[in-house]
């Protein structure tokens, strides 16, 4: 599918998907032509099914998604443990290490406890194969357009219920044999995320990857390509496609937008961010995801921290004191904002202004349209 088939495919008028956990973010992109999706990640299934009530009465059956994170490598990912046997495995030494990066900016991190801890499984929960079942459960009584599964090879339930619900199912890789492996297993589209992604992320380059997927994935011509990765402007937008994708798939550039779920604190960090300011660390999830860089992550990448914990526990331990920090960020603790932290882009250093997400899907296709012009303009004067 080019630009345009995959656009009638979907009714939407601009090829932007847009990853975000805030169901406004959602319901904006979609109803301003591109294709919101929405992170439920962190919800339970009864969660999931309220937000996605919410997003069915605001877009009049326009199309949105659903994105899912089914890791393809996760300890005890076939298993349903119950919470006291996933915090049984989070070790001493690393509870003192998470604690002692708050005490050395004077923060009390002792109120956290298992009790506290259990808050936080939703990961653990959800990116296991019977929590993902109980969330498409969910996804499927609403009239989602697009499923998304980050970290790995969709399950072959996912791929199987999308083909019978006439769901289009995508998934991110960060290599070009990631993307051959998720074509044979029947994905019908590909977003190639280079290395400058927000969250979850490889080490290639959006500018290297994302021709390499197309040239990879020729020879199966039912998968599309979406480009993914620092995509924050229509300019690069452009550059994406024509490497060959058929649209962008951006995270990033809504965290800064008036409706999104960001802390204030956190969007005034990223809107006076460069691109510098962002590092690819182990530390919130236990494999390499891009965030903001603070005290917070430079601890964990110091000579004697401990190594990270295998994915979901590293989750499960470390997002109790974050979200300690965060409160207390957001409460004017300046101690505490110089720790917080997000997932985000090197995008992030184009981000320098506040805008709605109608704005900023504006601003996209004006740039865009006049990246397209530029274009053609030097074809123009070659002949």
């Amino acid at each position: 599918m080019n630009a345009t088939e995959l656009c009638q495919r979907l009714k939407i008028d601009f090829p932007v998907f847009a990853f975000s956990h805030c169901r406004d973010v959602v319901v904006e992109v979609t109803n301003a032509g591109g294709l919101g999706v929405l992170g439920s990640i962190k919800m339970s299934p009864e969660e999931l099914d309220a937000e996605l009530s919410w997003i069915d009465e605001r877009v009049g059956g326009k199309p949105y998604g659903v994105d899912l994170i089914v890791p393809g490598v996760m300890q005890g990912k076939e298993q349903t443990p119950t919470a006291e046997q996933v915090l049984a495995q989070l070790p001493e030494a690393h509870k003192a290490f998470a604690e002692s990066i708050l005490a050395s900016h004077s923060i009390d991190g002792s109120a956290v406890d298992d009790e506290t801890r259990k808050g936080s499984l939703y990961f653990s929960n959800n990116a296991r194969l019977s929590g993902a079942d109980q969330l498409l459960d969910i996804v499927f009584r609403h009239p989602v357009a697009l499923i998304a599964n980050a970290l790995g090879v969709p399950p072959a339930e996912m791929v199987e219920r999308g083909k019978q619900n006439d769901v289009l199912v995508a998934a991110l890789v960060g290599t070009a044999a990631q993307a051959v492996r998720q074509a044979e297993a029947g994905v019908d589209l590909i977003i190639a995320a280079g290395g400058e992604a927000g969250g979850h992320c490889g080490e290639i380059g959006t500018m290297v990857l994302v021709p390499e997927v197309c040239a990879a994935l020729q020879a199966y011509p039912n998968t599309t390509v979406l480009a993914a990765g620092g995509i924050v402007t229509g300019r690069q937008m452009a550059a994406a496609m024509c490497m060959g994708a058929a649209g962008v798939w951006c995270g990033s550039v809504w965290l800064t937008t008036e409706e999104a779920e960001t802390p204030p604190m956190v969007k005034e960090k990223m809107l006076a961010a460069r691109s510098i300011d962002t590092i690819r660390s182990r530390s919130r999830t236990g494999r390499f995801s891009r965030q903001l860089r603070s005290a917070w992550t430079d601890a964990w990448e110091t000579a004697g921290a401990p190594t990270p914990l295998p994915m979901p526990l590293q989750t499960a331990l470390v997002t109790p004191y974050l979200n300690l920090v965060d409160k207390l960020a957001s409460g004017g603790n300046a101690a505490a904002q110089e720790l917080s932290t997000y997932y985000v882009g090197q995008g992030v250093g184009l981000m320098g202004k506040p805008l709605s997400t109608r704005a900023t899907m504006q601003a996209m296709r004006e740039d865009f349209l006049g990246a397209w012009e530029r274009l053609s303009g030097f074809l123009g004067n070659e002949s």
